[in-house]
């Protein structure tokens, strides 16, 4: 950490114990000639408005949560996604990335005041205590649900493994409400699920947790033995997947590479950049591979999708992504003071290209076919992307405007260079895929693509100029 980096949390960690400290004295006396100056000068206008807030806003505010939301102001005005995380959020982040828990073994979502349960997740102590898809659960140890968020009851039912807790649960063809007692265990969020389509695996990547390579690899395998000596080739699934651990993606990558690079991020320094290569050997034999992406395929996502497309590994199919082309880094502040959540790096594709609000573009174009009653609430909604978050990174990539025969270049004198054009800042796209596989145009499409089927009239082109139209994924269910 840099000398006045530190200078400056001391500084945010001293205010938030013991009011107003002048970081002056850090400079001996000598700061009006220190470099740093000025901003020790606006450190002690942060400790001034702090003290006022303090001691003359009409209520007491709370200290602690006053210093976290300076925090948080000053991260997220950097880009969307640098944030404060709190010690709670903390944890949370670290269970999902985790990708296990102590808990029930439930999807649930909230319906009408009380949670529903969307399915019960196989060999899970809810799965064994006979908990099944569409029971309603009220109370939790005898205390009502209704009042909670979805995220608050999420909270109660998990818990230390080993422990018990009653639900009261309401289940059609039943006339009165009964208890069940579950006792907690380890669950593990698969984010990984395949199938069978006859001679093709499918792969379904839900995001890139801990648990992601190990559970592609088992994936594979099973459908290697399932199908057999006819199976023709894979389906790797990222659609809606928002990303994950960084060495995830590049180990998923490096499940369908033999060499070359993966993914290059580079950092404010140049010695900051960092080059994944691949490792001999291809999980999938070879065979013919076939990566699904939209606007909700993003970060982690992307890399594996730009990764497979650059070495003409596989062939995209979908619509263009999200566009997100940086990588955080978590930084732990202390045992109870949370994280905070920082842009470090921008990362490359193989090539060398960055889809920093741009986002990939499909080697396919095939647009999913909405339902009628979708078709009227998107009509006019624009695509939503990066580049449409406000304070989002520039693509670092510029072109320069070639002039007519002739012609000097447009805003140009005599011995001066060309201006770099900016870069146009257009990603995301559709965000539906339907739950009936048969009414999932882009995955028919894939089918069809990879037994040789597939022909141009099966594809819904657009011209580039015409904006994709978003649609909002439902709730997604939590598990717990």
């Amino acid at each position: 950490m840099r000398k006045t980096e530190f200078a400056f949390w001391t500084f945010l960690m001293m205010a938030g114990i013991a009011g107003v400290t002048t970081v002056m004295n850090v400079t001996n006396g000598n700061s009006a000639t220190s470099p740093n100056a000025e901003l020790y000068k606006q450190l002690d206008l942060f400790g001034d408005v702090f003290e006022r807030v303090r001691s003359d806003y009409v209520e007491k505010p709370d200290d602690t949560l006053l210093i976290e939301n300076a925090i948080n102001g000053m991260l997220s005005a950097l880009d969307p996604h640098s944030s404060y995380l709190s010690p709670k959020s903390f944890k949370d982040m670290q269970v999902q990335t985790r990708g296990e828990f102590g808990g029930l073994g439930i999807e649930v979502t909230m319906e009408n005041g009380v949670i529903k349960v969307v399915s019960p997740i196989d060999d899970t102590p809810a799965f064994k205590a006979g908990i099944l898809a569409n029971d309603l659960i009220t109370h939790l140890d005898n205390e009502q649900i209704n009042g909670l968020t979805l995220e608050q009851a999420v909270e109660k039912m998990r818990g230390p493994v080993n422990t018990p807790i009653s639900l009261t649960v309401i289940r059609k063809g039943r006339e009165e409400p009964f208890d069940i007692k579950v006792t907690r265990d380890i669950i593990r969020i698969n984010p990984v699920k395949g199938r069978a389509e006859d001679d093709i695996a499918y792969i379904k990547v839900s995001t890139f947790n801990e648990q992601t390579h190990a559970m592609l690899v088992k994936s594979m395998d099973d459908l290697k033995k399932e199908i057999g000596s006819k199976l023709r080739g894979y389906i790797i699934d990222l659609r809606n997947n928002p990303g994950g651990l960084l060495d995830q993606a590049i180990s998923v990558s490096d499940d369908f590479l033999d060499q070359g690079a993966i993914v290059l991020t580079k950092g404010r320094n140049n010695e900051e950049t960092q080059r994944s290569q691949a490792r001999p050997g291809d999980s999938s034999d070879g065979k013919p591979v076939v990566v699904l992406i939209n606007g909700g395929s993003a970060s982690a996502s992307e890399i594996v999708a730009g990764a497979l497309q650059d070495h003409k590994r596989a062939t995209i199919i979908g619509t263009r992504s999200f566009g997100k082309g940086s990588v955080q880094t978590i930084i732990p502040l202390g045992s109870t003071n949370g994280a905070i959540r920082l842009t470090t790096a921008r990362y490359y594709t193989p090539s060398n290209r960055s889809i920093q609000a741009k986002g990939i573009d499909p080697d396919i174009v095939v647009e999913q076919e909405l339902p009628d009653d979708l078709k009227a609430k998107v009509a006019n909604e624009k695509p939503r992307g990066e580049a449409s978050l406000r304070g989002h990174l520039r693509n670092p990539d510029g072109t320069v405007k070639e002039p007519a025969a002739g012609e000097k270049p447009e805003g140009t004198t005599e011995g001066s260079e060309a201006p770099k054009e900016e870069p146009k800042e257009e990603s995301g796209s559709l965000a539906y895929v339907p739950k009936e596989p048969e009414k999932d145009t882009q995955l028919q499409y894939a089918l069809r693509f990879l037994r040789g089927t597939a022909t141009e009239a099966n594809v819904a082109k657009k011209p580039a100029s015409a904006p994709e139209t978003p649609a909002s994924e439902p709730a997604k269910p939590v598990p717990n």
